[in-house]
């Protein structure tokens, strides 16, 4: 028997890995988080299957569902939205698991920040703008933010921002990064990428909150901060660059002296 954590990815259904497909497909007993994880990719599970909504569950019955499956020798798909390695709550259950010495694998998924990259058809990493991306959150009623991390400490950096869990306090995000990126610093909030009623709202840090306002936001959004969102005067990576010589492809010059 084994638990098998599968990262659902940021919600549209085709956006899982084969291989989570295929462990959700193959496990008498899911586990999933119901308000985040689509009902197609549920559908998945084998005829019969035991399909519990955790939603409702603390972690004593979610472990006790886990050693439930264990006692009888089910296989488990325990399915967490977006990628399990960020904010998904696993570790305290991989801790039961192991107190318990119940097997357990880890599938990863396509994470939000990236979901929603995609959805801004933006790459987060330009040459000369921004080499470095930030995923983060603010404290809340979950888990206060450890001494030390802060949005003005990354803020300073210059870096791309992905701010998570934070939507409920954008006034006070965008007052904190300001400073460091300018009013007119570029911000975008995505809501529930991916998704049918996926909602895109582009601004600056001087007027994003306004515009989540007047649409009523106020969850499942992710805050996106930095200038790569809106660069367009950057230079060409070498990584193409006709001179660049690079393992696979010799450079212009060298193909040239080659001749």
């Amino acid at each position: 028997m084994t638990v098998h954590f599968i990262g659902a990815g940021p919600g549209a259904p085709d956006l899982i890995t084969v291989r989570g497909q295929n462990l959700v497909a193959r496990c008498p007993v899911c586990l999933f988080a119901g308000s985040l994880v689509p009902r197609e990719i549920i559908a998945l599970c084998p005829p019969g299957a035991r399909v519990v909504d955790t939603a409702p569950l603390d972690l004593d019955a979610i472990t006790g569902e886990f050693v439930a499956a264990n006692d009888v020798g089910l296989d488990v798909a325990r399915l967490h939205s977006g990628d399990l390695s960020v904010w998904s709550a696993m570790g305290e259950q991989i801790r039961r698991l192991e107190s318990h010495g119940i097997p357990y694998t880890v599938t990863p998924g396509v994470p939000s920040f990236a979901a929603a990259a995609a959805v801004l058809g933006r790459e987060l990493t330009l040459p000369g703008v921004a080499q470095t991306v930030v995923l983060t959150r603010t404290s809340g009623r979950a888990s206060a933010m450890p001494a030390g991390e802060s949005l003005a400490v990354y803020a300073s950096t210059g870096a791309t921002l992905a701010i998570h869990l934070s939507i409920h306090v954008l006034d006070e995000v965008t007052a904190t990064l300001m400073p460091h990126y300018g009013a007119d610093g570029a911000a975008a909030v995505v809501v529930r990428a991916s998704w049918p009623e996926q909602l895109i709202i582009r601004g600056a840090l001087s007027t994003i909150a306004a515009k989540v306002r007047a649409a009523n936001v106020e969850r499942t959004a992710l805050i996106l901060v930095g200038p790569a969102l809106a660069a367009q005067d950057f230079a060409d990576s070498a990584l193409y660059d006709a001179n660049y010589d690079r393992r696979f492809r010799p450079s212009a010059e060298d193909r040239r002296g080659g001749q």
